[in-house]
């Protein structure tokens, strides 16, 4: 099952205010691990960018200024995309800056439905919790010590961190064989040491036996 885990930076919080993507991220995770392959570029937004912006990610009007536009990169962002489910914290954000980059190039949209929401798995795990990235990151000790500022492909491995771990962990395969019974339980009930049943009454051949046996015997218990 492949997956992509994304993240984006931007100049500020609505598209609709004319605030644009200044980087994406993203890491592909097979079987909700990730595999090693990734997706990173940082992107000119044709804008200045606003003080308290650059405080988050310290992307500056100057550097960007040297990348290419989204234009330039959207085909190879949507083809790492491929037709994987999409995993985002907080994905109203993400999908709507980049929903809006592809209309503005009169591209179709991303589905929504395409979208898994770790903001909402997070609440729903955790009631009443911080369900914000660097909280979860606590919770699970997900190392977060080199996180001074936001990135996108730094954010995005520690989301996938988090996925794992509200998919119930590395280990979650172990933890359900700990809830399993007792592997002698399960042996003295496995089928390929279970005998057929016999049938309750024993068969004329098998009395006629018997009592050939207790001839020999002194005083048998059985023959009563």
């Amino acid at each position: 099952m492949r997956e992509i885990a994304l993240d984006t930076e931007t100049t500020g919080l609505s598209p609709g205010a004319g605030h644009r993507i200044v980087e994406i991220g993203c890491v592909e995770l097979i079987n909700h691990v990730p595999s090693g392959q990734t997706y990173q570029c940082y992107i000119n937004p044709e804008r200045d960018m606003p003080s308290e912006a650059l405080a988050v990610h310290g992307l500056s009007q100057e550097f960007l200024q040297g990348h290419p536009v989204f234009s330039a990169v959207v085909d190879d962002f949507l083809e790492f995309l491929g037709d994987s489910r999409l995993i985002i914290h907080n994905a109203e954000f993400d999908m709507g800056f980049i929903n809006a980059e592809l209309t503005r190039m009169e591209r179709p949209p991303l589905s929504m439905e395409r979208a898994t929401d770790t903001v909402r798995l997070a609440r729903r795990k955790f009631p009443g919790a911080p369900a914000n990235l660097d909280a979860l990151c606590k919770r699970f000790q997900i190392d977060i010590t080199d996180r001074t500022m936001h990135g996108a492909l730094k954010d995005a491995r520690l989301l996938a961190a988090v996925y794992l771990e509200l998919k119930g962990g590395r280990q979650r395969d172990l933890s359900l064989a700990a809830d399993a019974p007792d592997a002698t339980e399960d042996n003295a009930q496995s089928p390929a040491l279970q005998r057929p049943p016999r049938p309750h009454a024993p068969t004329a051949e098998e009395e006629a036996a018997h009592k050939e046996f207790l001839k020999d015997l002194t005083e048998p218990l059985w023959s009563a």
